[in-house]
C-alpha cells in the first residue's frame, strides 16, 4: 500500500500539469468552455486563489515519502488519501474533456472520501510535529479548499445548464452554505487550522473577485468577506486555551 500512494501523488500531480496547461491540456480556466473561469459565477474564485493547489500538491508528495517511515496511525489513512489523490486526478480529466456533469459527481466523491480521512485523523493524535504538519496539514488544506471548489463546480454546472435566475440571491445563499461548513469543521476538529485557512483563502478570494474583479457583485463580494471573517474567528475561538479547557473540564 505505501509504494501504491506514492504512485497516486505522482499521478495526482502529473494531473495537475494536464490541468494547468503546462505540458499538455488546457488550463483549468479555460477548459469546458470556460465553465470554471474566475468570471463564470458569482462564487467564482479568483484565479490566484488556485495557488493553494502549489501547497496540496507540494503536501502530496511528503506525505507520500512521509508515510514509508510512519507509525501505525497510517495504516487506516493509506487508502482513503490515495484514492482521494486518484479523484483529483480524474476530476481534473473530466474537466479536460469538457463533462461538467461527470466533474460534479467526481467532486462530491472526492469530498466524501476527504470527510472520511478528516474524521480518521481527528480520532488519533499525530505520532510528532511532522506527522501534524504533513499529514494533518495536508489533508486539511485539501479538505477545506474542496469544500469550497464543489459549490463553485456546482454553481458551475448548474449556470452551464441554464440555472441563473436569481443569481445573486443564489450566490449569496451559497457563501452562507460555505461559511457553515466551515464552522462545522471547526467545531468538529475543535479549531483545525488547516481546513479552516482554507476556506477562508477561498472565501476571500470570492470577495476579491466580486469586490475588484471583472465580475462585479458588491453583495455577494462583501457576504464572502463577512463569511471568511466568522470563520476564522470562530475557528481562532474555538481554538482558544479557554475554549480548549472548558471543553475538556465540561
Amino acid at each position: 500500500m505505501k509504494v501504491a500512494v506514492f504512485v497516486c501523488a505522482v499521478a495526482a500531480v502529473i494531473g495537475s500539469f494536464i490541468g494547468s496547461g503546462a505540458w499538455v491540456g488546457t488550463p483549468i480556466a479555460e477548459a469546458a468552455g470556460g465553465a470554471l473561469s474566475a468570471t463564470s459565477t458569482l462564487v467564482a474564485p479568483s484565479g490566484s486563489a488556485f495557488s493553494i493547489w502549489t501547497v496540496i500538491y507540494v503536501g502530496f508528495i511528503a506525505y507520500a515519502v512521509w508515510q514509508f517511515f510512519a507509525g501505525q496511525r497510517q495504516e487506516a489513512l493509506r487508502l482513503p488519501i490515495a484514492v482521494s489523490m486518484l479523484l483529483n486526478a480524474a476530476w481534473i480529466l473530466s474537466i479536460q474533456a469538457g463533462l461538467l456533469w461527470l466533474s460534479v459527481v467526481t467532486i462530491f466523491a472526492l469530498l466524501a472520501v476527504l470527510v472520511r480521512v478528516f474524521v480518521l485523523t481527528q480520532r488519533t493524535r499525530p505520532e510528532s510535529t511532522l506527522d501534524a504538519v504533513v499529514t494533518d496539514g495536508t489533508m486539511g488544506l485539501y479538505l477545506g479548499w474542496v469544500c469550497v471548489a464543489t459549490i463553485a463546480n456546482v454553481t458551475a454546472w448548474l449556470v452551464d445548464l441554464g440555472y441563473s435566475t436569481g443569481a445573486t440571491f443564489w450566490a449569496v445563499a451559497v457563501v452562507v452554505v460555505a461559511a457553515l461548513v466551515g464552522v462545522g469543521l471547526a467545531t468538529y476538529s475543535r479549531g483545525a487550522i488547516a481546513p479552516g485557512l482554507a476556506v477562508v483563502w477561498g472565501l476571500m478570494w470570492i470577495a476579491q473577485g466580486r469586490l475588484a474583479g471583472e465580475l462585479d457583485n458588491a453583495t455577494v463580494g462583501w457576504t464572502a468577506a463577512a463569511a471568511a471573517l466568522v470563520v476564522g474567528v470562530f475557528t481562532a475561538v474555538v481554538r482558544s486555551p479557554q475554549r480548549q479547557r472548558t471543553t475538556v473540564s465540561g
